[in-house]
């Protein structure tokens, strides 16, 4: 890498810790760039996955200092996220690399009518309502759910943060916290199935691991008081842009 890849993926790492501990989405613009500065596109997925952990075990950290999160109650989400990100894992693991290409470019176009939508407006309005009966169909989401983020981790935040408010009816900044705590659990899993496989590159994961743990000290500082419009707005335009260069590359 040149300093100034170095530079931009320090810069890149820190927008995306923020943009992932405040709300999620990080990863739209973080997978993409690691494809741009020549990662191939199953290793860019693998590698992201270090800044990934260290990042939420700085905003864990954060909400469990401030009493937000309680690892004894919220942990029993875990084990069927768990078993389904070790299918994902698997899944990322063999993908034909072109193929995998177009998933993730298919992937950012969906992110982005989901933000357009504004899911977070919805998924507040809705919360209070939110209570599924059965513990048995919440545990076969949340596999599935556990799938998807083992597999890619773009988008995942969004549909964690349906699932438990939606899904559990937790309110949007305990769901916040939760969705984190999950995230470090699952990605544990995910990168010890990529660095076995031989996709991860520790130089651009830890380089941008210096960024995206910055972001998330910073995030968890305004996620409090801030809500996520303002970060909405910049990632329907950046959505766009990697979407049709990846489409096209």
């Amino acid at each position: 890498m040149t300093i100034i890849e170095i530079i931009v993926t320090i810069l890149l790492g820190t927008a995306a810790g923020f943009i992932n501990t405040f709300a999620g989405g990080g990863s739209m613009l973080v997978v993409p760039f690691l494809i741009f500065i020549g990662l191939p596109a199953n290793v860019a997925n693998a590698t992201n996955r270090i800044a990934i952990l260290l990042q939420n075990v700085v905003s864990v950290s954060g909400f469990k200092q401030k009493k937000i999160l309680d690892f004894k109650t919220d942990s029993k989400l875990l084990l069927p996220v768990a078993l389904g990100s070790i299918v994902g894992a698997f899944i990322a693991v063999d993908i034909n690399e072109e193929i995998f290409k177009k998933v993730i470019a298919g992937l950012l176009i969906v992110m982005f009518f989901m933000l357009l939508l504004n899911p977070d407006a919805w998924v507040k309005a809705n919360a209070d309502k939110a209570k599924m009966k059965s513990p048995w169909l919440r545990n076969v989401i949340f596999f599935f759910l556990g799938i998807y983020g083992g597999f890619i981790q773009i988008g995942i935040g969004f549909f964690l943060l349906a699932g438990l408010v939606l899904g559990c009816g937790y309110d949007l900044l305990k769901a916040n916290a939760i969705k984190l705590f999950i995230v470090l659990f699952y990605t544990i899993i995910a990168l010890a199935i990529f660095i076995w496989n031989g996709l991860v590159d520790f130089k651009v994961g830890l380089i941008l691991a210096c960024g995206n743990m910055l972001g998330a000290w910073l995030g968890v500082r305004f996620s409090i008081k801030w809500g996520a419009k303002y970060i909405r707005y910049f990632l329907l335009a950046v959505l766009v842009i990697v979407a049709v260069r990846l489409f096209f590359s």
